[in-house]
């Protein structure tokens, strides 16, 4: 095969797909009335938790789930796009498109914090609680409205890195497979990963190899959020504040973003009825206004698409 045949192979399967399937989340955001596989991931966790986290051995039984889903799902999805191409390159195109899209939650992301900003400004400040309680794991019926911004900011911060950068990153590794191997293991984490009596010890795993996946991504994705939104001191600001976070990766994104927005993010929280005491990112401690949340949103849609953009160069001078 010369490098031209080469070329136009790494093009069909990576690159046509991943374009494809950017432009549909771009246009549409995950299809609510559509199964969805992180659906399908959400529900075989719960019946793993519910089934094997009781009785001894907790922590050796949720180590076996949380290597043994991602990786059933790495070998499904490289079954469906072998498969798949066998039966036609066609088909192949529809289906890795189908789960790129899926896999991508950039539309979704920038859509709920904006529904939720759009609560909080038109029907006051008990809806926007309450729709804010829909993406934040947080407690939020005693929010006063600058909190409620500030979750908004931080979600987008830290889901821009969980839900775009890496996604796209472990395709570019390895395809559909890699990316939904990788949305099985932030799936897990996001429904097992707690310090809580209940998960301590059998999502313990499940948070721990999360970090280790999203080691790369979220300091790439902060990398891109300073270019794309940057202003004099960014980067000494990311290196001052990102590692005051409590999570490993969580504070590049979300340093990256309160350094863009000039504000301050973190402070006590409450979680599950506990009171987390989270490090202050930034000192700027102002108000905050829809305004910053058009600018986050522009920041998301930029590195999303810088992203795709920068897998799209690598496959075609590799």
């Amino acid at each position: 095969m010369n490098s031209f045949s080469i070329f136009n192979f790494q093009f069909s399967i990576i690159i046509v797909p991943l374009v494809i399937g950017y432009l549909l989340d771009l246009l549409f955001g995950d299809p609510r009335k559509l199964p969805h596989p992180i659906v399908a991931f959400g529900n075989i966790i719960a019946w793993c938790e519910r089934h094997l986290n009781k009785g001894n051995y907790r922590k050796a039984k949720g180590c076996f789930i949380a290597i043994g889903l991602p990786l059933a799902t790495l070998c499904t999805g490289g079954l469906l796009a072998w498969g798949s191409w066998l039966i036609h390159p066609a088909v192949y195109y529809i289906v890795a498109s189908v789960f790129v899209f899926y896999g991508l939650a950039n539309h979704s992301l920038i859509q709920e914090g904006g529904e939720v900003i759009r609560t909080l400004e038109t029907q006051g400040l008990e809806a926007g609680r309450k729709r804010l309680s829909w993406i934040v794991g947080r407690d939020t019926s005693q929010l006063p409205p600058k909190k409620i911004y500030t979750a908004v900011l931080e979600t987008m911060a830290e889901n821009l890195s969980d839900g775009v950068v890496a996604p796209l990153f472990f395709y570019a590794l390895g395809g559909f497979p890699a990316m939904m191997m990788y949305k099985m293991v932030n799936t897990l984490d996001s429904m097992l990963g707690y310090k809580d009596a209940r998960y301590k010890d059998f999502g313990c795993c499940s948070a721990h190899l999360d970090d280790i996946l999203n080691y790369i991504p979220a300091r790439l994705t902060a990398f891109l959020m300073a270019l794309s939104g940057y202003r004099k001191g960014i980067f000494s600001f990311i290196r001052k504040y990102a590692r005051q976070h409590a999570s490993p990766n969580s504070g590049y994104p979300e340093s990256a973003m309160a350094g863009i927005l000039n504000c301050r993010f973190g402070g006590p929280n409450i979680y599950h009825s506990i009171l987390v005491e989270k490090p202050y990112i930034g000192s700027n401690d102002r108000e905050l206004s829809g305004r910053d949340y058009k600018r986050a949103a522009r920041v998301n849609q930029t590195v999303c698409l810088v992203t795709v953009l920068l897998i799209c160069t690598i496959y075609s001078i590799i």
